[in-house]
């Protein structure tokens, strides 16, 4: 029996990093945002996502549309409004059966259903609307990955900014800018 026991406790120490929940710290202007990911639910977005965090891609960014009662979406511009260079598309995984909920992260994308890339959105309401309904492009949804598990008062402080149209490119965009200043991996064990 004893045996046993230590070939399992190797065995849980050998693959620690497969056990460990998936959170991230999301430290902006306003304050601080954490984030539990759903790599089982959305293997593909959450290793995208993780892939634009480890290499430190959202550190700088901001904000760039925020609606009051809907959400706040960043991660795709820097501080100068210049679109980052991003990675290619990836698949959508909407269809995981994950809900766009108050305080649930998801993907920004175009109207293309595989066109997300960097940029992520952060729900302020229950967004039934935008959840899978379909295969067709109006109807296929947004990627949900991940859940606010601290902070949501910081998320509903953004959320709340006063906006403007800027330069014909940007609608919703917050008067005083909401910079990312970084976005990293915390250890939940």
């Amino acid at each position: 029996m004893k045996i046993l026991i230590a070939v399992l406790l190797l065995s849980l120490l050998w693959a620690g990093p497969l056990f460990a929940a998936s959170q991230v710290e999301i430290k902006t202007s306003h304050g601080t945002i954490q984030v539990e990911l759903y790599p089982e639910k959305a293997p593909a977005t959450v290793e995208n996502f993780l892939q634009y965090v480890d290499s430190e891609f959202y550190d700088g960014t901001i904000f760039h549309r925020v609606i009051r009662g809907f959400m706040i979406q960043g991660g795709g511009f820097d501080q100068h409004d210049r679109r980052k260079t991003t990675s290619p598309p990836i698949r959508n995984e909407a269809d995981n059966g994950l809900t766009n909920k108050a305080g649930s992260l998801a993907m920004a994308r175009t109207n293309q259903i595989d066109s997300a890339t960097s940029q992520f959105f952060i729900n302020l309401s229950d967004n039934d609307f935008l959840n899978h309904r379909g295969k067709s492009p109006g109807v296929f949804g947004y990627a949900v990955f991940g859940q606010v598990v601290a902070g949501m008062d910081v998320v509903e402080k953004i959320g709340n900014q006063k906006t403007y149209n800027r330069n014909n490119l940007f609608q919703d965009y917050p008067e005083r800018q909401i910079i990312i200043e970084s976005i990293r991996r915390i250890d939940t064990l």
